[in-house]
């Protein structure tokens, strides 16, 4: 890969766009998990289930974010390692 063009600001907002549909659905997987654990979080407050399964709704909330958050560093690895290749030229990394 050759390293990015940023001389001016066109080639700059065309590299941004690049970087950011690296690891695109990922990235809208972890978001997604974010906002459902705050969904299961406020559902019992509204008169839905405490429980769901063998857990409480609470405990899945956390699970959900845990894996939200797992999902959003695993896209800022991704796109920091697309760019040390683009930017270093370096031919072995992804």
């Amino acid at each position: 890969m050759t390293g990015p063009d940023l001389s001016d600001a066109a080639a700059r907002a065309a590299y941004r766009h690049e970087l950011r549909g690296v690891a695109r659905a990922p990235r809208l997987l972890g978001y997604l998990s974010i906002f459902a654990a705050i969904g299961l979080w406020a559902w019992p407050q509204s008169g839905g289930p405490a429980r769901l399964g063998p857990l409480s709704t609470e405990s899945w909330g956390w699970l959900l974010l845990g894996f939200g958050w797992a999902m959003l560093l695993w896209v800022i690895v991704a796109r920091t390692r697309h760019h040390k290749a683009r930017a270093g030229g370096d031919e072995a990394a992804p």
